[in-house]
């Protein structure tokens, strides 16, 4: 069970983005691409055949899944996060500051 899952809220806590925070869009192993984060510059080639315009494109980059840390909406801040299983024998994240279950 991974500590970060698609569509969590997310903050970055290293890099060049530190502070920001987003919207987790896809997990690719240990990289996670998040939204509107790590905006990198690209020039691109026209390609006729796929419709491509050539030309500078901001797409997003992936950051590595240790630069971000879970969001704790009731503080704001970055939250640890552990595991417990609940009466009903669901694993489930919660966050070790306030006890508080992210997987509702």
């Amino acid at each position: 069970m991974n500590r970060i899952k698609k569509n969590d809220q997310v903050i970055v806590i290293a890099g060049r983005d530190k502070g920001r925070k987003g919207t987790v869009n896809r997990i690719d192993g240990e990289r996670v691409w998040v939204e509107n984060v790590n905006i990198v510059k690209r020039h691109q080639k026209p390609n006729p055949a796929k419709g491509l315009q050539g030309g500078i494109v901001e797409k997003e980059m992936s950051l590595h899944v240790s630069n971000v840390a879970l969001l704790n909406t009731t503080t704001g801040k970055a939250g640890r996060i552990g595991y417990r299983t609940l009466e009903d024998g669901r694993k489930v994240r919660y966050f070790k500051s306030n006890n508080e279950v992210v997987d509702a």
